[in-house]
């Protein structure tokens, strides 16, 4: 009796840790562009000093992503229980030990740099949201984790991932009972993900995998079949992961997705709610009293001088989802109105950074601007560089249409490639598409539709 109430708790365990790991992997793995950007807000000198990962940020992504669903599978089906849960712990040590640094940042902290042969004091840069679940925590529910709510949801994890790795032992690769008690479960556990998320294509995924796994165990025995179900899981990871960074994410989570209104989206924000208190001292007495800034307090009564405010803030306020979307011309200009107003059908070609551009994209993209210009629509270049960049950009390609210049991480959150292409109509996202998959007029025309 003691043994089977350890087993049924083992598979909890498994069902529990394995369908988180295969969602938080499947979320990151459908943007690891994306991913990799949060990575270099690690990697900065200012967060944890080491830029020097910079230029491997998206295979490090890329890498992490297909760790994680690889694991998730491998503790569902209980295959190589000693490599998948010391993985599995190191992995949420990590992790914990990230969310942790990032909860305990200090934003008004210093660090020392080098700059011209002196040393300077620059501010530390504090990586609110640890990415744990890409942008679908706030594409789906409104806002990320808290960097403790991450810490406290890898504690938790933590404690189902102890027993699997004490008892592991006691956990071989799944019998074809304990698939049937387990892999339900664990897809019921998905949906439930899924529902959250609003995305049901890790659900399909899992069932895909899980189908091939079956197979596979009637083909080979152990450890085969243990080995041959890893490598199945690695290549239906990695060509879903290839996919979306070839094309685009399959769930675009961002204020930017086909169909967002972008001037709605910049006035969603709310200020918080909070209270004022400020503490004046009489000069007679040494009184110290605190008062509500709302009523009445002694800021013109010279025998009370004031000491020190204090804020209570009742309500958390909400950022917009889009703050920085800012189109500035070569003269200065703001021309963001210009974009977001036009009722004729805008043309965006978003180059990010001109000089790391994929250029084989061009030639199409540059007819599909001019038959748009034909077609009476408005067309324009976003992008980060400088305009003598952009001029010589513009004249190497042949490129007919004007570029505005945008904050660098916006133009990375508005389109996951250099170049990007975007259809707009009275500021809402019509189309969406990656320079590898750059639209005729035609399809773009129907995307209006």
């Amino acid at each position: 009796m003691q043994n089977r109430g350890l087993r049924i708790f083992l598979g909890v365990c498994q069902v529990l840790v394995g369908a988180t790991f295969i969602i938080s992997g499947l979320i990151k793995a459908n943007d690891p562009v994306g991913f990799g950007i949060k990575l270099e807000e690690y990697f900065a000198a200012s967060a944890l000093g080491m830029p020097w990962l910079d230029p491997f940020s998206l295979p490090l992504a890329m890498l992490a992503c297909l760790a994680e669903v690889v694991l998730g599978f491998a503790v569902l089906t209980g295959g190589r229980m000693k490599l998948a849960t010391w993985a599995l712990l190191l992995l949420t040590l990590f992790f914990g030990w990230l969310t942790a640094y990032t909860a305990t940042c200090d934003p008004q902290g210093k660090y020392a740099a080098v700059e011209n042969g002196v040393q300077v004091m620059r501010d530390v840069t504090c990586v609110t949201d640890c990415g744990c679940f890409g942008d679908a925590m706030k594409g789906s529910i409104g806002r990320s984790l808290t960097p403790w709510e991450s810490f406290s949801k890898d504690m938790a994890l933590l404690v189902f991932i102890l027993p699997l790795f004490f008892f592991r032992k006691r956990i071989g690769f799944n019998t074809w009972g304990a698939d049937l008690a387990i892999l339900p479960a664990a897809l019921v556990l998905l949906a439930f993900y899924c529902w959250v998320f609003t995305w049901w294509f890790p659900l399909l995924f899992a069932v895909v995998v899980l189908s091939g796994y079956l197979g596979i165990k009637r083909l080979m025995e152990p450890p085969r079949s243990e080995w041959a179900t890893a490598i199945w899981v690695a290549v239906a990871t990695v060509a879903f992961m290839w996919h979306c960074y070839a094309h685009l994410p399959l769930r675009d989570y961002r204020p930017y997705a086909v169909g967002k209104n972008i001037p709605e989206e910049m006035n969603m924000g709310k200020p918080p709610v909070q209270d004022i208190f400020v503490k004046y001292k009489n000069t007679a007495t040494g009184e110290e009293k605190e008062f509500d800034s709302k009523g009445a307090y002694p800021w013109d009564d010279s025998t009370w001088v004031y000491v020190d405010r204090r804020v209570e803030v009742k309500v958390p306020g909400i950022d917009s989802p889009v703050k920085d979307f800012l189109l500035t011309d070569a003269d200065g200009n703001d021309r963001t109105a210009d974009v977001l107003e036009e009722t004729k059908p805008v043309l965006l070609i978003v180059a990010r950074n001109v000089r790391d551009a994929r250029t084989g994209k061009l030639p199409a993209i540059a007819k599909l601007a001019q038959e748009a210009e034909a077609h009476g629509w408005m067309v324009y270049g976003l992008t980060s560089s400088g305009f003598d960049q952009v001029d010589e950009f513009k004249f190497q390609h042949q490129l007919p249409f004007d570029f505005f210049t945008c904050d660098d991480v916006t133009l990375k959150t508005v389109v996951r490639s250099n170049p990007g292409v975007l259809v707009m109509s009275d500021g809402v996202v019509r189309g969406k598409w990656h320079g590898n998959d750059t639209p005729s007029f035609a399809t773009a025309e129907k995307a209006l539709k």
